[in-house]
């Protein structure tokens, strides 16, 4: 079988976190530089069937697209540095893959055959490949693990396969390993992509390429030495260099001739790239002329990955705003009332991120005290919202027991609560929830659209009326208190089209407070930063000047 589509396979081989989906994600915006359209899949070998329920400390960040998948973290890589807008058919894990087997097995579709890992598991893989690649012209496939574990082995069958299947002139293999410098010996070491290579090998798939992570550009003889042992030319040994800012990651790619590589593989002509927008953006992050604190206020902060696109988002913020943004990590669990204004006394802005549990709730909401009484912008996302709202809920409009039904099932005045029923504007059906359901089952998962009031600023950020974002929650505003706290001046901001349900709130006389019920930082890009992180870091650098 011909396909019109050129598929690129990328595997990872040595150790993880090497950066495939980085590399991954900049091989996409290499090719789109040079008009072509791509998406991206990511291949994850556990068996889990989404990555919801994981603990961000084993597997960091959860992100959403906007149909309401919850994946992998590096799906928010693919659609930050592409045009790509990916969906559930863009992640899919080994969990998912048995799952959908089984299921039809139990339906009869294999008429009592039996049911293997090869051809059936191996199957139901590539016709995953295939759903996610119509329409495109390259299909960029993302294979999670480490060459060399166990729970790989099918997707590596399945692609391996796959060549034949879509015909060889239209598919390449990727690999990317560790080329370590061993300081004690002065020199670079090849062996360990050398053994890589060969357990690929191994198991019939021969890479194309070899993207070779190390501190520093490979000279001409390493190159031809690692061409030489791994069969392969040398100009299709490409330098995966360390760099300081993950965005120049594409300029180095095809400062080293990766994409013209790629195109001459996969026999494609597309005209030169044009990469003048991350040549600019890039010196624009790196050298800006002024600088902000941020702090993040949350329980994931010795895990920064657990908060990849909101670092991002806040990177990319800085660019327009040229300033660099510091992130100050605080662990909402050290936070009490005596110590919060010396934890953030050098916080230009605060930050206080989404996250579930009750687990340091007490510490923001102190952060998120503090800065309303000291006039220092807050930004509070998801979680963060609600944290906002129990604050104002307890010191401004005096329900001193406020809280969130979420951490405190007999509070007086839940301003925060699981709501049993609502008008889902997407499906345009009345959804049901309570405490028994799946803890999937009772999210609001995917992008949901909401009206803004004009003179707030969540307006003057947007300026538009109208929009769209993202979510992952289970608890809302509780309707109920709407005209309480609006009278003690709580902005409700931002409400759905039927005015069910408040997505954003803000407090008058205050230079800039905003909470969102959404996750705005799943849509912000680095030439395109999302509008409220782009306010927020504007007015912290107003209030960091102000206090000079």
């Amino acid at each position: 079988m011909s396909s019109p589509t050129k598929f690129i396979f990328v595997t990872g081989g040595v150790l993880s976190s090497l950066g495939k989906g980085l590399a991954s994600a900049s091989i996409g915006a290499l090719l789109e530089s040079r008009g072509l359209t791509v998406t991206i899949q990511k291949l994850d070998p556990y068996i889990n069937v989404d990555p919801g329920t994981m603990n961000p400390f084993q597997h960091g960040e959860v992100f959403v697209t906007d149909d309401g998948a919850e994946t992998d973290l590096d799906l928010g890589h693919y659609e930050r540095f592409t045009n790509a807008r990916l969906s559930q058919d863009n992640n899919f894990t080994t969990g998912r893959i048995y799952n959908s087997v089984i299921t039809k097995e139990r339906r009869g579709d294999y008429l009592g055959g039996t049911v293997q890992v090869i051809p059936h598991i191996t199957d139901e893989i590539k016709n995953a490949i295939w759903l996610v690649s119509k329409n495109v012209d390259v299909a960029i496939i993302e294979i999670g693990g480490t060459i060399g574990d166990i729970e790989s082995l099918p997707f590596l069958e399945a692609i391996r396969q796959f060549r034949a299947d879509a015909g060889k002139e239209n598919v390449i293999y990727i690999h990317l390993t560790l080329v370590p410098y061993i300081s004690t010996a002065g020199e670079v070491k090849t062996k360990p992509t050398q053994h890589s290579v060969k357990e690929l090998r191994s198991i019939g798939i021969q890479p194309d390429i070899l993207l070779c992570r190390t501190a520093h550009f490979l000279s001409d003889d390493i190159k031809s030495k690692i061409a030489m042992f791994c069969n392969i030319s040398k100009d299709a040994v490409i330098t995966g260099k360390d760099v300081e800012c993950i965005y120049e990651v594409p300029l180095f790619f095809n400062q080293e001739g990766l994409d013209d590589k790629i195109v001459e593989l996969l026999h494609i002509w597309t005209r030169a790239p044009k990469l003048g927008n991350w040549k600019t953006f890039v010196k624009k992050y790196k050298s800006p002329n002024k600088s902000v604190n941020i702090a993040i206020v949350g329980k994931y902060v010795d895990l920064t990955e657990s908060y990849k696109s909101l670092n991002e988002s806040l990177y990319h913020a800085g660019v327009p705003n040229d300033c660099r943004v510091n992130l100050i990590y605080v662990d909402s669990e050290n936070i009490n009332e005596k110590n919060c204004a010396e934890i953030l006394a050098d916080a230009d802005g605060i930050l206080v991120p989404g996250g579930f549990g009750s687990r340091g709730v007490e510490g923001k909401i102190f952060a998120a005290k503090y800065a309303r009484e000291n006039k220092v912008p807050y930004f509070g996302i998801c979680l963060g919202m609600q944290i906002a709202v129990i604050e104002f809920a307890r010191h401004v409009a005096g329900l001193k027991n406020a809280h969130s039904s979420e951490f405190d099932e007999k509070t007086p005045d839940p301003v925060i609560y699981l709501m049993l029923e609502w008008y889902d504007e997407r499906t345009e059906t009345t959804q049901v929830r309570d405490e028994l359901s799946e803890k999937g089952g009772t999210m609001r998962l995917g992008a949901y659209p909401c009206t803004l009031k004009k003179d707030t600023l969540a307006f003057e950020a947007y300026k538009t009326k109208k929009l769209s974002e993202r979510h992952r929650h289970r608890y809302e505003f509780n309707n109920e208190y709407m005209k309480p706290l609006e009278e003690s001046g709580l902005v409700l901001s931002g409400l759905s089209p039927t005015g069910d349900l408040v997505e954003i709130i803000e407090i008058k006389d205050h230079p800039w407070f905003l909470g969102c019920q959404f996750h705005p930082e799943f849509k912000s890009r680095p030439m395109d930063p999302h509008p409220l992180f782009n306010a927020f870091v504007k007015a912290s650098l107003e209030n960091c000047e102000i206090n000079k």
